[in-house]
C-alpha cells in the first residue's frame, strides 16, 4: 500500500513525520509524494494560529480529493487539541494525539481490518501526556545535509499567548542514549549539520531537575547538565560536522552558559533566542520571565565574541494591549540587537490561553499594519547583518545548485551563494571570502 504524508509547523513535526516515514517504510508500506495518489494519506497539523488550524482542514479536503477512497489520518497538535473538530470533518477516517503518532501504523491496520465506518478517534487527555514517547532512531531523512534530532517534548512556561503546552504536555525528556544512538547513525550516514530541537530545547533535562530539588519551574540547570549535555557528547564525537541549537530561551542564558557554550567548536555560532516583544510590559503580560535589557545583555554577550554571530528571533504583532509605544519598542530592538533573521507573527487568540480574554484586543487593520512595518524592519536589519558580514571569511555547508551557483548556509546562519556549479562540491564543507550582497545572502568566492 502507499501512504503520503503533508507536514505543516515547526521543526519537530518535520521530525516526527521522518520517524513516520521511517515506521510506515518498515512495515512495508511504499512511501510517496503527497501529491500523488496513495492509499492512506497522513497529515500531520499545526494549531500555533488560527491561520495553522484553517491550512490544517484545507489539506485534509484536497489529499482526499485525490484519492476518495483513501484513508486520511490526522495527528499533530490541531489533532491534539480539537480532536471532536477535526473528527467532524466528513473526510477524516483516524484522529490521532501528539503521543500516539508512534502507534499510528497500528491504529491504522486496525481500521483497515476491522472495515470501520467511523472515524476512529486516539487523543489522551492533557494529564495523560507523561512520558517521551520514542518513535524509533531515525536514519535519513529528506534533507541530504542537515538532520533534525527531537530531544525533547512539552513546556511548562504557559506563556500567555501559546496554546502549545496544552497540546504538548509537560517537559519531558528524551534519553541521552538515544540520543546520541541516533547522531551517530545520522553521522554515519554522511550528513554534516546535526540540528537539536524539540518543542523546548532550553528545558531538556529540567523535569529531573525539579523531580530532585522540589522547585519552581524557573531552575538553574547547573553546568553541562540540560541540553550542554548533549552537545558536550555530540562535540566529541568523531567526524566532519557541525551542532546546531533550534532554538533557546533567554530565561535559561546567562553570561556562564555562554561562556560554556562557545568553548565546543563543533556549535555553529547562530542561536534562535525569541524574544517575542520589545515591550517590557507586553512581556510581563505574555509570562516571559525576562525584560529587554536581560535579553539584550545576551545579545551582546555572543557579540562580544563573535561581532557576526547570528541570531534569529520571533516577534509578535498586535498583542492585547499592545500600544504604539510598546509595537515601537519591537522596532526599536530590532535594530539594536541587529537579528540576522526575524520571524513575524500577528498575535493569533487562542481559545484556552491567558491572552484570549485579556482586555485591549488589537483590532486586526492595526495588526495588519504593524506586522507589514515589522517585516519591513526585519528585512532592514538582515540586509544590515548581511552587509556586515562582507570581506570575512566563514564556513559554508554547501547544499543545492540553484541558477549556476552553489548555495549552503554559513555557520552563522546566513544564505551564500557561491560561484559555482560542480556538484562535487555538494555537502561539504568550503571556505569562502564573502564579498557582496545577493538576494536573501551573501556572495561568496572559495578561498
Amino acid at each position: 500500500m502507499k501512504v503520503a504524508f503533508h507536514t505543516l509547523g515547526c521543526k519537530v513535526n518535520q521530525y516526527e513525520t521522518e520517524a513516520l516515514k521511517e515506521r510506515f517504510s518498515l512495515k512495508g508500506y511504499s512511501v510517496v509524494d503527497e501529491k500523488e495518489f496513495a492509499d492512506i494519506y497522513v497529515i500531520n497539523t499545526c494549531t500555533v494560529t488560527s491561520l495553522a488550524d484553517r491550512k490544517s482542514r484545507q489539506y485534509i479536503r484536497k489529499m482526499k480529493k485525490v484519492n476518495p477512497a483513501s484513508i486520511v489520518a490526522v495527528t499533530g497538535c490541531y489533532a491534539q487539541i480539537s480532536p471532536d473538530e477535526v473528527a467532524s470533518i466528513e473526510e477524516v477516517n483516524l484522529v490521532a494525539g501528539t503521543n500516539e503518532k508512534g502507534r499510528l501504523v497500528e491504529y491504522i491496520e486496525e481500521y483497515i481490518l476491522m472495515d470501520s465506518k467511523s472515524t476512529d478517534c486516539h487523543v489522551r487527555p492533557y494529564e495523560y501526556l507523561t512520558e517521551y514517547e520514542e518513535t524509533g532512531i531515525i536514519t535519513s531523512m529528506d534533507s541530504k545535509t542537515r538532520a533534525f534530532i527531537k530531544i525533547q517534548e512539552g513546556c511548562n512556561r504557559f506563556c500567555s499567548y501559546c496554546i502549545i503546552p496544552y497540546a504538548r504536555g509537560p517537559v519531558r525528556s528524551r534519553d541521552l542514549s538515544e540520543i546520541m544512538e541516533e547522531a551517530k547513525a545520522l553521522i554515519e550516514k554522511g550528513f554534516k549539520e546535526i540540528v537539536l530541537t524539540g518543542i523546548n530545547t532550553a528545558l531538556y533535562g529540567s523535569e529531573q531537575v525539579l523531580e530532585n530539588s522540589g522547585v519552581g519551574s524557573d531552575v538553574n540547570l547547573g553546568v553541562e547538565s540540560g541540553v550542554e549535555q548533549i552537545i558536550k557528547e555530540l562535540n566529541g564525537l568523531e567526524g566532519e560536522f557541525r551542532i546546531r541549537l533550534s532554538s533557546l530561551e533567554p530565561t535559561v542564558v546567562n553570561k556562564e552558559y555562554v561562556q560554556r557554550l562557545l568553548k565546543y567548536d563543533k556549535l555553529c555560532h547562530h542561536l534562535h533566542l525569541s524574544i517575542q516583544s520589545g515591550s517590557n510590559k507586553i512581556l510581563e503580560k505574555m509570562n516571559r520571565k525576562y525584560t529587554r535589557e536581560d535579553y539584550l545583555k545576551i545579545v551582546y554577550l555572543l557579540k562580544g565574541f563573535d561581532k557576526n554571530y547570528g541570531i534569529t528571533t520571533d516577534i509578535i504583532a498586535g498583542f492585547p494591549g499592545e500600544t504604539e509605544e510598546d509595537f515601537d519598542d519591537s522596532l526599536k530592538l530590532i535594530s539594536e540587537a541587529g537579528f540576522c533573521k526575524v520571524h513575524s507573527f500577528k498575535y493569533s487568540k487562542r481559545k484556552g490561553t491567558a491572552a484570549a480574554v485579556m482586555k485591549s484586543q488589537v483590532s486586526p487593520e492595526i495588526k495588519n499594519q504593524r506586522i507589514a512595518r515589522l517585516m519591513a524592519e526585519g528585512e532592514k536589519s538582515a540586509e544590515e547583518f548581511f552587509g556586515g558580514c562582507i570581506g570575512e571569511t566563514r564556513v559554508v555547508l554547501t547544499e543545492n545548485i540553484e541558477n549556476g551557483m552553489i548555495t549552503g548556509y554559513t555557520d552563522n546562519y546566513v544564505k551564500a551563494y557561491i560561484d559555482s556549479d560542480d556538484n562535487g562540491l555538494l555537502n561539504k564543507f568550503v571556505e569562502i571570502k564573502i564579498i557582496g550582497l545577493n538576494k536573501d545572502g551573501v556572495k561568496g568566492e572559495l578561498k
